[in-house]
């Protein structure tokens, strides 16, 4: 937990000035600094993790155009080659085909045999309504899901615009297979989608010009998830905007690019596991059913937006829309979607297709991208997972599990914490011997070779007083790495999404109240107020007394109030702690040090130094 330490506890390496805890004090500087330069990184950066190099491949653009793309020649044959007798295959009206289950409801048009709304039925909006992964400004203007992307503009307009024959219109209930078919002057294209009671869905699509096939990608042009930024500002939306990462997978291989070094227009021909448009909790997939044929497209454009989402009349500044189309280079594509939320127990379940042909290939796990601190935080979210569970899976028991978690690590901690202290307390009450030590090597240069002998001097004091001078830094290493895992399983679980507690309506977003922000810098100051500092530097010690805690609480006022709760329950148990060691024959040892050290320290500068109170 961010257990927050006065530096004067700890010990001094050789070599250092005269107060006490020197080494240590460089190591905690070092660390809160690290925490600070890496919420401050992430709070003032672009939203965006760090790219990823993609594989090599071969570039083309995919602009419209017939040099842009190799076709036969039946496929180039003119219309005069063609039949004209076969019979045209069109519907004479606009009509929509819903298929749900009980996971989803998407609403096909048959004005290009495309998805109009997919509807996740377990989430919601902000403003309340089951989550649209199509968001309908950037669909009328960029493409709706499952569309047909090819290298002739002119056809793909027409194959997405022409009016298919569905083979059933209404409600349709899962599992189920739905048919939509076209003909008109040479062109022949036969859209199939099958259902079954996941988020999974088996797509099919064949486009033939005079016979010829044509290479025709099923396409995901305009990003997915909550997207709420391109909303009209009259509406109810979240002042969070998305982040969108384009993912594939090469042979087990797993790449991540960030929205800015997506290309538009490019095609690669790889063997492609899986290729997906990702946000922080939502995903689009596509599984190709041959990867060694597969074709991939990726897509970016950009639509101004406000800076500040909650000011419609800031400076609109782009940003990013990313999609993808996928096909085969036979000309039939066949492959599978999975549009649905990132979560475990769901990605863990869908596998790409394996060299045999069959779905046993690398699963879409990774699509929660926790990164480097992947290692601690896939436990540290399953064990958050089984204290929800436990805690009887209300929306409120994530806040519990939270809570419950950083007080079980504090108090495992403790037993740390108290060899910590006796190792400070070592350290203080040598430190006479240190500073007469350090005052006969006084009149040395630092670059001196002799003060070499003073560091040997100095070692060996430690090792005959058995004092470990980096006993006290201990504890703090394990809680670092954990704040980092903490911040990635809280920034991308789904179900922390709109997760309750009290006043907060959804942890994965700021403390709308601010009250976890000044808890954590009431906390802060009040443990360090109350910890003893022998001879810390006045400067430093005000730094660590008022600055340290500002900052932090200014931080965690734009961060998600999970991460906000985890902070201030440590801070308020590390509180409590120190109050109770204060009475403890230790503390009132260590507070008795403290006060004739500062004492002797103010009176010898004639500035007032920060007592810490018991």
């Amino acid at each position: 937990m961010p257990e927050i330490r006065n530096p004067n506890l700890e010990s001094q390496g050789p070599g250092g000035g005269g107060s006490n805890g020197g080494d240590f004090r460089s190591l905690t500087t070092f660390a809160f600094l690290a925490v600070i330069l890496f919420l401050a990184f992430q709070y003032f950066k672009p939203k965006q993790d760090t790219p990823q190099p993609t594989p090599q491949t071969q570039q083309r653009s995919a602009q419209p155009a017939a040099a842009s793309q190799p076709q036969s020649s039946a496929e180039s044959a003119s219309p005069a080659q063609s039949s004209g007798t076969a019979p045209a295959i069109a519907a004479a009206a606009e009509t929509e085909t819903t298929v749900e289950n009980e996971l989803y409801r998407i609403v096909f048009t048959n004005q290009g045999a495309q998805v109009k709304h997919w509807i996740l039925k377990k989430y919601f909006d902000t403003a309340g309504k089951p989550l649209d992964l199509v968001q309908p400004q950037l669909a009328a203007q960029f493409g709706f899901p499952l569309s047909l992307f090819t290298y002739d503009s002119s056809l793909t307009q027409q194959l997405n615009q022409s009016l298919y024959q569905a083979s059933a219109t209404g409600t349709v209930l899962a599992p189920n297979t739905l048919t939509f078919h076209y003909a008109q002057g040479g062109i022949d294209v036969v859209k199939t989608f099958r259902f079954n009671s996941t988020y999974v869905i088996d797509a099919e699509a064949e486009v033939r010009r005079n016979g010829a096939p044509v290479r025709a990608l099923i396409d995901w042009p305009a990003g997915l998830g909550d997207m709420e930024e391109f909303l009209p500002s009259s509406v109810t939306r979240s002042t969070i905007p998305s982040q969108s990462q384009l993912v594939t997978s090469i042979g087990g291989h797993q790449d991540t690019t960030a929205a800015a070094k997506v290309s538009g227009n490019a095609t690669s021909e790889q063997p492609y596991d899986f290729a997906a448009v990702i946000d922080l909790y939502f995903a689009a997939a596509f599984l190709p059913e041959s990867p060694e044929t597969a074709t991939l497209l990726t897509q970016h454009n950009t639509v101004d937006v406000p800076s500040d989402l909650s000011n419609p009349n800031s400076q609109r500044k782009p940003h990013p829309v990313l999609g993808l189309a996928m096909g085969n280079t036979s000309g039939t594509t066949r492959l599978r979607v999975f549009a649905g939320p990132k979560q475990t127990d769901v990605l863990k379940n869908v596998f790409a297709t394996g060299p045999d042909g069959k779905p046993n290939g690398p699963s879409l796990e990774p699509l929660i991208q926790y990164g480097m601190w992947g290692i601690i935080a896939k436990p540290l979210y399953l064990a958050l997972r089984w204290l929800h569970n436990l805690l009887g899976q209300s929306s409120d028991s994530w806040g519990w599990a939270i809570i419950i978690f950083t007080a079980t690590f504090t108090l495992i901690m403790l037993p740390f914490r108290f060899m910590a202290m006796r190792s400070s307390l070592k350290m203080m009450r040598i430190q006479p011997k240190v500073e007469a030590l350090k005052k006969r090597y006084s009149h040395l240069k630092i670059n001196d070779p002799k003060r070499t002998e003073m560091n040997s001097e100095m070692m060996q004091l430690y090792k005959t007083e058995g004092v470990n001078m980096y006993g006290g830094c201990l504890p703090m290493l394990p809680q670092i790495p954990l704040f980092f895992a903490y911040f990635r399983v809280l920034q991308y679980t789904v179900e922390l999404r709109q997760a309750h507690w009290f006043w907060l309506k959804d942890l994965s977003t700021p403390d709308p109240l601010h009250i976890l922000p000044i808890l954590i810098i009431i906390t802060m100051f009040l443990t360090q107020y109350i910890t003893p500092s022998p001879g810390m530097d006045p400067a430093q010690r005000r730094l660590m007394a008022f600055m340290m805690p500002v900052f932090m609480g200014f931080i965690l006022f734009n961060y998600a109030s999970g991460l906000a709760l985890y902070w201030g329950t440590s801070n308020l148990i590390n509180l409590l702690l120190q109050l109770g060691v204060n009475q403890s024959s230790m503390g009132k040892e260590m507070h008795e040090i403290a006060a004739r050290r500062n004492q002797k320290k103010s009176s010898g500068t004639g500035q007032r130094v920060i007592q810490g109170r018991r």
